[in-house]
């Protein structure tokens, strides 16, 4: 899994300088994947999470200048699910318009069950959830021994018991009820990190 780019207050506040490429592309490279999964969750074919991609990021370059920190106002990651959700809607409406062509059942059936907004704010929401998990679990699994690791992935993710991963590893049943707890907490800690680092 590449580098996990870094999402700072700071990165936030360049964007309004277009000709800043270096944050436009850390930018692009946390939050494109972000959309991109959304869509594809969402029903969307390849092209058409490619084009949900591009508006939102379009509306993006075009609104982040009048976005400005405030901590009475909405956090940058609730102005940005509000442009995701209108860009989704609005792509929703526009195939809704267009003829229905043969291989297109998955944007019909969306279109059939047409989604609320606060559906898709759920979505989105849901949809951070997992890349934040995504970016912590890349962080924290180069910092642990790879047993450690195992132990917690087995438990945790893969749904097994711990005597299993256990018997497994060859460890004992305390030493992985250790591993899921230490891994548990730095993961923890590097959303809350990651968390505050999109607190703008």
């Amino acid at each position: 899994m590449p580098s996990v780019p870094e999402t700072r207050a700071s990165l936030i506040l360049r964007l309004p300088r277009r000709e800043d490429a270096e944050a436009w592309r850390e930018f692009v490279a946390i939050y494109e994947p972000f959309v991109y999964r959304f869509a594809r969750r969402s029903g969307f074919q390849e092209a058409d999470a490619c084009e949900l991609v591009q508006n939102v990021l379009l509306a993006v370059v075009k609104s982040v200048d009048r976005w400005q920190a405030n901590p009475e106002r909405a956090r940058f990651r609730s102005w940005l699910f509000t442009i995701a959700r209108n860009q989704f809607l609005d792509l929703l409406r526009k195939k809704k318009r267009q003829p229905v062509r043969s291989g297109s059942s998955s944007i019909l059936d969306i279109l059939e069950r047409q989604p609320s907004p606060d559906d898709v704010s759920e979505q989105l929401a849901a949809e951070h959830r997992r890349e934040l998990f995504r970016w912590a679990a890349a962080r924290v699994k180069t910092t642990v021994k790879e047993a450690t690791w195992r132990a917690f992935w087995m438990t945790s993710v893969a749904d097994h018991s711990i005597e299993d991963a256990a018997q497994t590893l060859g460890l004992t049943i305390g030493a992985v009820y250790i591993a899921r707890s230490r891994v548990l907490t730095r993961l923890r800690d590097e959303i809350r990190q990651l968390e505050n680092d999109h607190a703008l």
